[in-house]
């Protein structure tokens, strides 16, 4: 099947029961592409559609400027009478979702732990100068590339389709969309800044480093409810010791209130810093293998400038 007579839908990578995403090409460019498509009758209250639309307009046209290593590009997006589609760059490799099926024990060591959220920072850094916040961060959304490099997906295509009340209810959300959800983006909050994302990437250390979600349940509203009241469990909680700095950062990051969490990515980053792995010199200077999507980069990608 061709869209928009450009883009051929080659295979399926991913469906929900908001949309799917293709593996695909760009006919013109003969390059490989992902695209996401979105049916409009998702769209079906004629109230807020305009104002959905033109909200899905500004924020793809934000993120198709983003130029950051560790956030996936995107190429195009368009409106027809029956789709929705955002084109991005395919990316080969894995998510985190799936890697942590592959590591022993079902967590990470402190350093990988370290890495991919640093990787997380340095790319949200670049997202919020450009006054966008992911909202959706989660470990289907995390990709590792097969050389090591963690990149960002989704800038909420979905949510903003049918975001026609600003607020995230539980009706209708699996536990996947509300596991790394801010508590004020359950409460429903009409602004939220890039310090919902930070909540974000607290919950994925939280998982990374125990092997656990933060508060394992398969009930949404109970953990929406977790999620707006109950206090974080320790990583010591899962019988796992880590740094006591790297404990109190994690705990800062869970805050419930925005004001109690670091205030950038880029503070975060530095946070990280002395946890992640030793850089080997002699990598600059030997020839080696196409790195193993299971190992993240050792030397992430810095964040925008504070």
């Amino acid at each position: 099947m061709v869209i928009r007579d450009r883009y051929r839908l080659e295979s399926v990578l991913g469906r929900g029961v908001m949309g799917h995403v293709w593996r695909g090409r760009d006919l013109p460019l003969d390059r490989p592409v992902a695209v996401k498509t979105v049916a409009t009758e998702l769209l079906a209250v004629p109230s807020s559609r305009d104002a959905a639309l033109t909200r899905f307009s500004r924020e793809t046209r934000a993120a198709a400027r983003l130029d950051h290593t560790n956030v996936a590009t995107v190429f195009d997006a368009s409106i027809t009478d029956d789709t929705c589609s955002l084109v991005m760059e395919l990316i080969e490799g894995t998510t985190l979702e799936y890697l942590f099926d592959q590591q022993e024990g079902g967590r990470f060591d402190v350093p990988t732990a370290a890495a991919v959220a640093a990787q997380l920072c340095a790319g949200l850094s670049a997202v919020h100068a450009a006054d966008l916040v992911h909202r959706d961060l989660k470990t289907q959304n995390v990709m590792i590339r097969c050389d090591g490099v963690v990149k960002i997906l989704d800038f909420g295509l979905v949510k903003l389709l049918t975001d026609t009340d600003p607020r995230l209810t539980t009706t209708g959300e699996g536990v996947g969309n509300l596991i790394c959800a801010s508590p004020e983006l359950l409460a429903g909050h009409d602004r939220l800044d890039g310090r919902s994302d930070l909540y974000a990437v607290g919950c994925l250390l939280h998982h990374m480093l125990t092997g656990e979600t933060l508060f394992p349940t398969d009930q949404p509203a109970l953990l929406a409810s977790y999620h707006l009241a109950t206090p974080p469990p320790l990583v010591a909680a899962a019988g796992v010791r880590v740094p006591g700095d790297l404990q109190e950062l994690i705990t800062a990051l869970l805050a419930k209130r925005p004001d109690d969490r670091p205030t950038s990515a880029a503070e975060v980053y530095v946070a990280l810093a002395p946890h992640l792995p030793e850089p080997d010199p002699a990598l600059a200077v030997r020839r080696t293998p196409p790195e193993d999507p299971r190992r993240p980069f050792l030397v992430p990608q810095g964040p925008m400038p504070l």
